[in-house]
């Protein structure tokens, strides 16, 4: 297994947050306060910290022009194998969320063929979930 990663991020309210990667996205959750908690996202240790004055984050984002695309920066995921990354995509879209950017497939045919998708979490947080038919042979393929 590889070494998870820790992240903390904020939030404008701890209980919708609680709702879209508890509830939504199936993070089991950790320790927690009235002002943060912690979140099992995919093995990582994800962390969303309150700002009861953060409104969203999504306007002070930068823009990336990727495969004539508009990718947010900074933006944070999980790279998941195919058939939970549909899964995935399939559980948002019957939840009505809101892409930023649709699923699909990018550099198609290209060593870093990949299955991307975009959206935000309700503080405006940019989430990138993304597949890999063969994660070894691809994740850093050149």
């Amino acid at each position: 297994m590889p070494h998870p990663f820790h992240l903390a991020v904020q939030v404008r309210d701890i209980d919708e947050s609680r709702r879209f990667y508890g509830d939504l996205l199936g993070c089991a959750e950790g320790r927690s306060s009235d002002i943060w908690v912690d979140f099992n996202l995919y093995g990582h240790q994800f962390v969303c910290h309150l700002n009861p004055e953060l409104e969203s984050v999504q306007g002070n984002l930068h823009r990336n022009a990727v495969d004539g695309h508009g990718v947010p920066v900074p933006h944070f995921g999980v790279v998941l194998d195919m058939p939970e990354w549909e899964s995935l995509v399939d559980r948002l879209t019957r939840a009505g969320i809101r892409f930023e950017i649709e699923p699909y497939i990018r550099f198609h045919g290209e060593p870093g063929e990949q299955a991307t998708m975009f959206f935000f979490d309700p503080s405006g947080n940019a989430l990138e979930f993304k597949a890999f038919r063969d994660i070894e042979g691809q994740l850093f393929a050149t």
